[in-house]
C-alpha cells in the first residue's frame, strides 16, 4: 500500500477515508506485533510511513469537522 498524499486523501470520501484509516492501523498493530516478537521486517521505514499516512487522515478528517460547524 503506497504512501498517500494529502490531494489523494482530502479526494476521498469520508467513508473511504475510515476504511483506509482501518487497514493502516491494521498493518501498524501487525508490524508492530512482528516486531515485538523478535522477528524482522522487510522495511522498517513503513512503520513510519504508515504512522504519518494515519496523521494525515487524522487532519482531514479534523479539518472537515471543523468546517462543519
Amino acid at each position: 500500500m503506497p504512501i498517500l498524499r494529502m490531494r489523494e486523501i482530502r479526494e476521498m470520501s469520508r467513508d473511504e477515508r475510515e476504511k483506509r484509516l482501518a487497514e493502516l492501523k491494521a498493518e501498524l498493530v501487525r508490524l508492530r506485533t512482528m516486531i515485538k516478537a523478535g522477528g524482522t521486517i522487510e522495511n522498517p521505514s513503513r512503520i513510519r510511513e504508515i504512522r504519518k499516512t494515519i496523521a494525515r487522515i487524522l487532519t482531514v478528517n479534523n479539518e472537515e469537522r471543523r468546517k462543519r460547524r
